[in-house]
């Protein structure tokens, strides 16, 4: 008997920015002194330059002119003081405001944010003024491909863990120390529950969908759980939701990091996301369909499309060393093989709600990844899958398939187990392997993001454990 549908059921239809429609007039009200223009680079660090409201003004004035404010071609290639391979000190690129992206910065009163698209100066012959190594328009190019070319479209929701810290120096301290979920974590009074309610009427204020937030399992953890919206707007949500956590610890003394895993004996910090497929050409399909009968022939594909191309992926959502912490079996961050599974918090991919309205949740995820580059990573293998037509070739694990006998290992496709990196350098290498994600994606872009990535690891790695802790909550 089929199950009754539950919970909030989303569908994928025309969305616009409630910015989108509005003037720059209407946009800039009295209230508003500072736009940060900000962008999100390869190694996930929110950058921004605040322009007072009469300058950003000028920036429209003249309708024979390009909007936008030069920034030099080190923007995305700057880890620290230093420059990736084939970033240098000559050129400037063109970043052009996407006023659709435009939110009053309810964590910085006086100020409103917005996003943008780094542009060359220059018109290429092929790709006009588009950079191919702009973060935003590498997801909308593919967010774009899958619809012209799949009839399908995306939503994305995203679990924000975190912890508070009130010290953070000689070693961490937390604000508290309770379970999950416990009330004892939201006592009245308390400056952890002042900061977490503060935090939730930001949201809330600026138009974000605040679904719920919780007491998380480690020690001064919590959880923020936003709506889903269609994946360029939902990156740009995560963006703000992430600086809104920050700066409103920030204003009240603490520390907000959300760092992997700071210690081996507690939880970490995932940034699980949920991603639901409308839409798509294919009605029937006999072949794989009694693997996964309740989803769709589109969906099956998109599935498949992301087991196959896991290993590669990971590079962008889990893209530090010291996301591979939680790349284990039995701690509920997704385990090492790839598989999936209904409801089930050991596989990589849960399938979660009812038939006709299935999402699926990547736990391999952390907020050490830029958005944008992990929802183009997993778009870019899941739109892989669909346009290949990809059979689903595992069934649904209902254990963990490290505890899972011989037979029942068989009994769902999993005879040779497709495993995943244990550390960001095998990471990298499957990227850089992986032909059906590097095509999508762009030759150009992944051989950058790999050099950054190398880095980035370099700059991060500590003396000693203690050391790379207090950089992770440093930076993150």
């Amino acid at each position: 008997m089929a199950s009754e549908p539950y919970g909030v059921l989303y569908s994928a239809g025309p969305t616009q920015s409630p910015s989108a429609a509005k003037s720059l007039d209407e946009l800039l009200t009295p209230e508003i002194k500072f736009v940060r223009v900000q962008w999100i680079d390869f190694i996930n660090t929110p950058r921004v330059r605040v322009l007072p409201v009469a300058y950003f003004r000028k920036l429209y004035e003249n309708p024979h002119t390009r909007v936008g404010v030069g920034l030099a071609k080190v923007a995305l290639g700057i880890v620290g003081l230093s420059l990736a391979k084939g970033f240098g000190a000559v050129g400037e690129w063109l970043y052009v405001p996407d006023l659709s992206s435009w939110r009053v910065c309810t964590y910085a009163p006086g100020h409103a944010v917005v996003m943008g698209w780094f542009q060359e100066k220059k018109p290429a012959p092929e790709t006009g003024f588009d950079m191919p190594l702009c973060p935003r328009t590498l997801l909308h190019r593919l967010v774009r491909e899958a619809r012209d070319k799949a009839g399908v479209s995306f939503l994305i929701g995203m679990e924000h863990e975190f912890m508070l810290l009130s010290q953070t120096s000689p070693e961490p301290v937390y604000v508290n120390d309770a379970d999950w979920t416990c009330a004892a974590k939201i006592r009245t009074g308390s400056v952890e529950t002042v900061v977490l309610e503060e935090i939730a009427n930001c949201l809330l204020d600026a138009g974000i969908e605040l679904q719920h937030y919780h007491a998380e399992a480690a020690p001064g953890q919590y959880e923020v759980v936003t709506g889903p919206l269609p994946p360029l707007e939902a990156a740009d949500a995560i963006v703000f939701t992430r600086e809104t956590i920050y700066n409103i610890a920030n204003k009240h003394g603490l520390k907000a990091t959300f760092s992997p895993r700071l210690h081996a004996d507690s939880c970490g910090n995932g940034a699980h996301v949920h991603i639901s497929v409308h839409g798509g050409k294919a009605k029937t399909r006999k072949e794989d369909e009694n693997r996964a009968p309740r989803m769709s022939p589109t969906e099956r594909s998109f599935l498949q499309g992301v087991l196959e191309h896991l290993p590669a992926v990971v590079a962008f959502t889990l893209p530090n060393a010291a996301s591979y912490a939680r790349m284990l079996d039995g701690i509920w961050s997704g385990g090492t093989t790839s598989c999936w599974g209904t409801d089930n918090k050991e596989a990589p991919v849960r399938v979660c709600g009812p038939a006709g309205h299935l999402h699926f949740e990547l736990k391999s995820s952390d907020a050490t990844a830029t958005p944008h580059l992990a929802f183009a990573g997993i778009v870019a293998a899941g739109l892989r899958g669909i346009l290949d037509g990809a059979l689903l070739t595992t069934g649904d694990c209902h254990k963990p398939a490290h505890v899972m006998s011989e037979a029942e290992r068989k009994a769902v496709g999993l005879e040779k187990p497709l495993k995943l990196p244990k550390t960001i350098a095998e990471a990298r290498k499957a990227l850089d392997s992986d032909a059906g994600v590097k095509g999508l994606l762009g030759a150009e872009f992944v051989e950058s993001y790999i050099n950054v990535n190398k880095l980035m690891e370099s700059w991060m790695a500590g003396k000693d454990e203690e050391d790379a802790v207090r950089k992770l909550i440093k930076y993150f």
